[in-house]
């Protein structure tokens, strides 16, 4: 590990000490992030949410950027972002070079030991629910270490996974890749809810083609909630009836609470107050077995932070979970 960043060190202190130390000068490390971010994304907007900037910023740090190599690095043709064949070769430089900071971050928070140190964690959206409460917990036993929460769908959680952005990951189903390396955490179990007053609402046993009629308002495709649902439907020889598509948990709450139909949610998000105008059918094959599960790209070297982190999750993680409704 030390001799790999020695030698990325060398790397770039040699890169630094050539002609193309000017440029190399010139350029910040600020520049460097905000270039990496669109070149991955390929999207202004994206990277702007990203790094919690203003699109203006973003695209005044890459006409700076452009203006210091000299050379176009993403072209515009139509809406539509893409990389020149300089911003191709630079993004490689920039992922290259904000790798081994990142390495060396890991390396100086191993030395200090759990005294300081930085911990990022990205996680899905229902998981969001109890994520900061387990990470409020963390920070009180470890008060030197600073978090990083990034709360995003199940899609933005891979591609940050691919490009090794995060120290963990908290997914509800995981990709089949031999890439990643996951091991499962909690139970998130999968119900299927309605309004209070849903012409089912007290009935039992209610069967998969009862409600197969009904509009289903959907998170985005690629979320979990949706693999399973879609998964439910078509090993039953189902068709699944799309009323709407919305972005996050809530938005469903309040798309099913104002009668545009009903979900498949995962029972953590829901709330004894929810359930004053929302109500948990009894549909044969629900709660769907759902799990979360924590991970990290296959290989990575975790930090002591990170190691004793997933150490406090198993821990603690359990008392954290929102109270179970249905109890």
């Amino acid at each position: 590990m030390i001799i790999d960043i020695a030698y990325d060190e060398y790397r770039i202190s040699s890169m630094m000490n050539s002609k193309t130390g000017q440029l190399a000068r010139r350029i910040s490390l600020r520049q460097l992030q905000v270039f990496e971010a669109v070149a991955r994304l390929l999207s202004y907007t994206r990277a702007a949410e990203e790094m919690y900037l203003s699109q203006p910023t973003v695209s005044m740090q890459i006409k700076k950027l452009e203006s210091d190599i000299g050379l176009p690095l993403i072209e515009h043709i139509g809406k539509k972002v893409s990389l020149t064949e300089a911003g191709t070769a630079f993004y490689l430089v920039s992922r290259d070079i904000l790798g081994t900071l990142a390495r060396f971050e890991m390396l100086i928070d191993d030395q200090k030991g759990l005294r300081t140190g930085h911990l990022r964690i990205a996680v899905v959206t229902t998981a969001n629910y109890f994520a900061p409460r387990l990470l409020g917990k963390f920070c009180q036993a470890y008060p030197g270490i600073k978090v990083s929460l990034e709360v995003t769908n199940r899609e933005h959680i891979l591609d940050r996974m691919t490009h090794n952005m995060d120290d963990l990951y908290l997914i509800g189903k995981p990709p089949e890749t031999s890439e990643l390396e996951f091991q499962p955490y909690l139970s998130n179990p999968m119900v299927v809810v309605a309004p209070a007053d849903h012409k089912f609402a007290n009935r039992k046993a209610i069967s998969l083609s009862d409600i197969a009629g009904e509009n289903f308002i959907l998170r985005e495709r690629g979320s979990g909630t949706r693999i399973a649902l879609e998964q439910k439907f078509a090993d039953a020889g189902l068709e699944l009836k799309v009323g709407m598509e919305l972005g996050n948990n809530e938005s469903i709450k309040q798309g099913i609470n104002g009668g545009l139909g009903i979900a498949v949610l995962s029972l953590h998000t829901l709330t004894s107050g929810d359930m004053n105008e929302l109500t948990v059918l009894d549909v044969q094959g629900f709660p769907i077995s759902w799990q979360w599960y924590v991970g990290h790209p296959r290989g990575k070297r975790l930090s002591i932070i990170a190691r004793t982190f997933i150490d406090f999750m198993y821990e603690e993680g359990p008392s954290l979970l929102p109270e179970n409704v249905l109890d």
